[in-house]
């Protein structure tokens, strides 16, 4: 009598609950649903006509309903399912609905063959999920983009390089760096005020955006200088490329309140091996930099080594 009611309390609360349960026989035949798990594959359920797993599936999918199968060949996909389906006594897996919903499903295959199938509606968590790691991502990118320019920041700039230093290296090429100083960068400052230096400083990003190639790793490292890497290139051209960059930057009209701000800028620049570190490429190209700053400023000037 007490097991009577235990199995009524049971098949009662599968009724009842907000998660979908099925059972499927040894055959794979559909021997019990709750009307959760019926809608899911858009199905009624009928104990006296009993359907195949396959047969649910193929239902929901005409109709464009239950999960949500990327596929045109429902065959080949329940082919794949097969394969899957039953090889262990416990599987856990998330699966996204046609309409937009998650569902966790469960199932749990006893030694006589029945397979027990739980669907639970985890939405919710899904979305809180996804806002947690486009969170992520947000405060990520802003760990590594200058606020101002919105150019990849030094610690960006760095590990970009780094990367590309380790990819090349095994080629044995020559890889150049270059950095640019805005020549008298404080007067600007001091004459138009801060707001007009950092227009200058956007200004000079979209400059350095639309000269360079795509490939090319651009970076503010600090103040009013920036850094350039350019992937595997010979020096004259690297040499043509910054004299580019050097012309671009002081034939461009740099207006604020109607004011026109004169501007340009020293480059040093290094052709080295992609074996060297960073530190190294950085070293020689800010050496480069002091020359073309020392020598009068507006030009752009090579690493040669002491000899």
């Amino acid at each position: 009598m007490k097991k009577q009611i235990k199995l009524e309390l049971i098949w009662t609360f599968l009724e009842v609950s907000k998660d979908g349960y099925a059972i499927f026989d040894a055959d794979d035949k559909l021997i019990y649903s709750n009307d959760v798990f019926a809608d899911i594959f858009c199905f009624t359920f009928d104990p006296n006509h009993p359907i195949s797993f396959d047969q649910t599936v193929r239902n929901a999918y005409s109709k464009k309903r239950g999960i949500n199968i990327e596929t045109d060949d429902i065959e080949a996909w329940l082919g794949y399912v097969e394969t899957v389906r039953r090889q262990r006594e416990f599987r856990l897996f998330e699966v996204d609905l046609v309409n937009g919903r998650w569902m966790l499903f469960s199932e749990q295959l006893l030694p006589s063959g029945e397979l027990l199938v739980q669907a639970k509606d985890i939405t919710t968590q899904k979305l809180l999920e996804n806002q947690l790691s486009n969170s992520i991502q947000t405060l990520n990118d802003l760990a590594l983009t200058d606020e101002l320019t919105q150019l990849p920041n030094r610690r960006s700039f760095v590990q970009s390089v780094e990367s590309e230093l380790s990819r090349c290296a095994r080629k044995n090429g020559d890889i150049t760096m270059l950095i640019l100083d805005l020549d008298h960068f404080k007067s600007i400052n001091d004459t138009f005020g801060h707001p007009a230096g950092d227009e200058v400083l956007k200004k000079v990003s979209q400059v350095l955006l639309t000269t360079l190639r795509q490939y090319d790793i651009i970076g503010r490292i600090g103040g009013e200088e920036f850094a350039v890497f350019l992937g595997t290139s010979s020096q004259l051209e690297a040499s043509e490329i910054a004299e580019r960059l050097r012309m671009q930057i002081a034939a461009t009209e740099f207006y604020y309140n109607t004011e026109l701000i004169p501007l340009t800028t020293s480059i040093g620049m290094t052709t080295q091996s992609c074996k060297n570190s960073f530190e190294q490429l950085y070293s020689s190209a800010d050496e480069a930099l002091y020359q073309a700053k020392a020598q009068g400023r507006n030009q752009v000037r090579t690493y040669t080594p002491t000899p």
